[in-house]
């Protein structure tokens, strides 16, 4: 598990990205939120944990919970 920031959410697409310590951004959808957030809640600057998962166009965030 990583544990970096949320960057930005698009809440009106549902997904947003994660920045790592590495400089990298990940992906993530809503649904890869689990129930400790609210993805209407979210607004950027959050720090939470997550799995890098591969996905047909590259890495991204999958089981994203609160740190």
């Amino acid at each position: 598990m990583a544990t970096d920031t949320i960057k930005k959410v698009v809440s009106d697409r549902g997904f947003g990205f994660i920045r790592a310590e590495d400089e990298k951004e990940y992906f993530f959808h809503r649904n890869a939120l689990d129930s400790s957030l609210d993805f209407d809640r979210l607004v950027g600057g959050e720090r939470v944990e997550f799995e890098v998962e591969q996905s047909p166009k590259g890495p991204r965030a999958g089981r994203v919970r609160a740190a």
